[in-house]
């Protein structure tokens, strides 16, 4: 059975666990990657969330993919595939490493781009951010041994908060 689904209270050392991740695979990966995104609701201070770092790694071209793979399965990570979501591709997290997951993103990607418009509208809103924090922990207390449910719920919320944002043009 999967882990059960915990949402906690925002823990402030997990920007300083993002930037030991991050100096790490920027090591890694040189120039491959543009730069390295701290995601998902650990990315934004006083946001319950699972304890858990997303990140995205950013990279010029899908081209640059088969090179970032060969140079993170030395640390552990293996890649698997896109787990359903174009654009976004999705890497194991090493057993000795802090809980985190790992995408890698081509600039200008629709996965990239949600990410950090979602990341950036919650920074940025404080009752939309603790609005959110309320849904995830009622989830989670309700949905707990069904990932897929909980996540799956959470969406529809998520797309509010991005249908609210202005345009890019």
């Amino acid at each position: 059975m999967a882990d059960p689904v915990v949402v906690v209270d925002y823990d402030a050392s997990w920007p300083a666990t993002f930037h030991q991740l991050e100096d790490q695979l920027a090591a890694t990966l040189g120039p491959l990657a543009v730069a390295i995104e701290h995601v998902g609701s650990t990315a934004v201070p006083g946001l319950a969330a699972k304890p858990i770092i997303d990140l995205d790694v950013v990279i010029t071209d899908r081209a640059d993919l088969p090179a970032v793979i060969e140079r993170l399965w030395p640390l552990g990570y293996q890649h698997q595939g896109d787990l359903g979501v174009p654009g976004r591709e999705a890497f194991t997290t090493p057993a000795e490493a802090p809980p985190h997951h790992l995408y890698v993103c081509a600039v200008g990607t629709p996965a990239l781009d949600r990410h950090l418009a979602f990341r950036d509208a919650l920074r940025a809103d404080p009752a939309a951010a603790k609005a959110y924090g309320d849904l995830k922990r009622t989830l989670a207390a309700r949905l707990s041994h069904d990932r897929n449910a909980y996540t799956e719920a959470k969406s529809t919320f998520i797309e509010q908060v991005l249908a609210a944002l202005p345009r890019r043009r």
